[in-house]
């Protein structure tokens, strides 16, 4: 562990390493998110978001725009390039946005709300009217975007992940691979695959094109709430409540590294631009490691 991160007052639920690497978001149950130098632990700025908890952050592509969903159904969209901009707030969702997720041309972003809401909402950024309403599964836990910008991917408490079309809702698959909730969702760089993991304690790798399964990995013995496809496409981190994240190969399903030493559970795990570091929410604290890959 590089360096741990003791900015927040209260649970760490959500961390997101910009796209120059020269940033970290972390949102927490304290209500604030703060930005902050991965290599200093000096924080640059924050936003006081309420009383609400912070659930879900996510960097637009061009890293000037921070979109945060919290437990009162409300996404909030800053600047990060000029503060003095006021924030944009889209209030579709009825409670508890889980995660958000920005379209590779930076133009959309899909929000996933959890109980009592169970809907995915995409909506285009500059007017804030929404495109698309995906009502087809229960309790949103994981929404993410296809590398190519063509298929959303939704994991729910219903067990099920769908893959569909981000304007048309058209449904291109549905994987039932998990016998329980899914908590967590990547793609992987090229986006031909995709991983899942959930309360079943396994992590499974699959074709985004047909859903036929690859790796199942399964090296944690509680639930995993947080899931990243390295940049590079060479490894896979995967963040549980038995306290640790594992690193491990999606190619093989070797695993490479425990990391341990965390207070409480996982609830994030977030991998720097060049795969080289990982930033992991656990309790009031982000712990950034050092990865290192041996041959």
């Amino acid at each position: 562990m590089r360096l741990t991160y003791r900015g927040h007052n209260d649970k760490v639920f959500t961390v997101a390493w910009s796209p120059d690497g020269c940033r970290l978001a972390s949102g927490s149950r304290d209500g604030v998110i703060q930005i902050w130098d991965p290599h200093s632990g000096i924080r640059h700025l924050s936003f006081t978001h309420t009383s609400s908890c912070i659930l879900s952050l996510a960097w637009s592509p061009d890293g000037h725009l921070l979109a945060a969903g919290d437990t009162t159904g409300t996404v909030t969209i800053w600047s990060c390039s000029d503060a003095a901009l006021p924030a944009i707030s889209y209030r579709g969702h009825v409670r508890f946005v889980r995660s958000v997720a920005w379209s590779p041309d930076g133009l959309y972003l899909a929000s996933g709300g959890d109980l009592g809401d169970s809907t995915v909402q995409v909506w285009e950024v500059a007017t804030g009217q929404r495109v698309h309403l995906h009502t087809q599964q229960y309790r949103i836990f994981a929404v993410r975007w296809s590398p190519d910008g063509e298929t959303i991917a939704s994991g729910s408490f219903d067990g099920m992940v769908q893959l569909w079309q981000p304007f048309s809702g058209e449904e291109r698959l549905t994987y039932r691979g998990h016998g329980g909730p899914v908590f967590g969702l990547a793609w992987s760089p090229d986006g031909e695959s995709i991983t899942s993991a959930g309360q079943d304690a396994t992590v499974q790798v699959w074709s985004s094109s047909d859903g036929t399964e690859g790796l199942r990995y399964q090296g944690h013995s509680r639930p995993i709430k947080a899931l990243a496809w390295s940049p590079d496409g060479e490894s896979i981190a995967s963040g549980s409540d038995d306290t640790t994240v594992q690193l491990w190969s999606p190619q093989t399903g070797e695993q490479f590294a425990i990391l341990e030493q965390h207070p409480a559970w996982i609830r994030a795990v977030s991998w720097s631009p060049d795969s080289t570091q990982l930033a992991v929410a656990s309790d009031k604290i982000v712990a950034l490691w050092d990865v290192e890959r041996k041959n």
